[in-house]
């Protein structure tokens, strides 16, 4: 079988990357952020950067987490209205993602428009930054819509680590572990190649290795330097090797109960591992030597595949108690009742989710309806 590996996005790091704005060459710039980054004063930040380049700028700040429809509609009218060559998407994975959608939305629209995308991450977890994914929430249907179209792909990435020095514990936390979880999901994806395992296996052993020390002092520039780019690095893999059910599950509860995105991740690797690798299966399956190799990649061994693979859920077991992330939904803010009565709904919209399609191993309604329950004490 052919298979193919591609880079479209030029990406530039390091302590003080963001200068490299003053170098585009830009006429008009549509800076879309959440209005955190205007309070905090980043977008003037970058605002200021773009003038001294000579361009003119305007700033769309109504980003919220979990973008909805309306949000695009309303930063899609702003494009519109301001008519920018160029679109700087500063924030997490929501401005990064809404802004993605916007200019593709708009160069749709006028055909005739060639509009650069520049995306400047202020947390280390999504890798939107090189990727040609995004995902919009429509609260109506209580639903997250992963969508996937190479035109969404940006142009240019700017990682600065000194971004993310001020960002607070549980969100390192959480963003980080959805490093780890787009590591291990595009190791197992049915779209692996060499090149997206490379990568992957690459920003694991950082992401493994330096999360909790950078939790624990997120002021150390080289800890958060090396993060970023771990997650810069998965962002590169899952963008050609797609996901697993992890994130079908995590993007069903969080459309419907509005958890942090890392944080759902992180609730269901465990149990996403031992289904994925047949743990629980009499007789061993193919997906089981690939979590048997990224146990072994991890310093995990042990005298049976299967034990090795257990070994390894017991680290991240270890590591989500260093990280203070709970296993239990219910310590989550969420009610069982509510929980028990959501997860028929949530498994179906699971199901539908275009990252199923690569999970190594094809799951069942029921299957991923008894994952959800695994969340709950006593895991029935």
């Amino acid at each position: 079988m052919l298979k193919q590996f591609k880079m479209g996005t030029k990406i530039i790091t390091g302590a003080n990357a963001l200068s490299t704005i003053q170098s585009l060459s830009l006429k008009r710039v549509l800076i879309i952020c959440d209005p955190f980054m205007v309070k905090n004063g980043t977008a003037r930040q970058v605002e200021q950067l773009v003038h001294d380049s000579d361009s003119c700028c305007s700033i769309f700040s109504e980003i919220i987490p979990d973008p909805t429809i309306d949000v695009v509609t309303n930063g899609l009218l702003a494009a519109i209205d301001f008519t920018p060559d160029g679109i700087i998407a500063l924030g997490g994975g929501s401005a990064m993602d809404a802004a993605k959608v916007i200019r593709h939305m708009y160069t749709t629209a006028e055909k005739n428009r060639s509009i650069q995308l520049i995306c400047i991450p202020t947390t280390s977890g999504t890798g939107s930054e090189v990727t040609s994914f995004a995902v919009i929430s429509d609260p109506k249907n209580e639903s997250k819509y992963a969508l996937v179209d190479e035109q969404m792909v940006p142009d240019l990435a700017i990682l600065d680590p000194v971004l993310t020095v001020s960002v607070p514990k549980n969100v390192t936390a959480d963003t980080g572990f959805d490093v780890f979880t787009h590591c291990m999901e595009a190791l197992a994806s049915t779209n692996a190649t060499d090149f997206t395992d490379a990568l992957s296996e690459k920003a694991m052993k950082i992401i493994w290795k330096d999360l909790v020390s950078v939790v624990h002092d997120g002021e150390n520039i080289t800890l958060r330097e090396e993060v970023h780019n771990a997650s810069c690095l998965a962002g590169m893999a899952f963008s050609e090797a797609s996901l697993g059910i992890c994130h079908s599950l995590a993007h069903a509860l969080g459309g419907k109960f509005h958890i942090p995105h890392g944080r759902a991740n992180a609730l269901l690797l465990p149990h996403v591992i031992r289904y994925n690798a047949g743990l629980e299966l009499e007789k061993e399956i193919p997906s089981l030597a690939t979590y048997q190799s990224i146990a072994t990649s991890l310093g995990f061994q042990s005298g049976t595949p299967k034990a090795t693979v257990h070994a390894m859920i017991n680290g991240v077991n270890r590591q989500l108690k260093q990280l203070e992330i709970s296993p239990l939904i219910t310590d989550h803010g969420i009610k069982e009742e509510a929980f028990l009565v959501a997860i028929p709904e949530m498994a179906a919209k699971a199901m539908e989710d275009k990252c199923t399609v690569t999970n190594p191993r094809k799951p069942s309604l029921e299957e991923l309806e008894q994952l959800y329950k695994r969340l709950l004490r006593g895991g029935f």
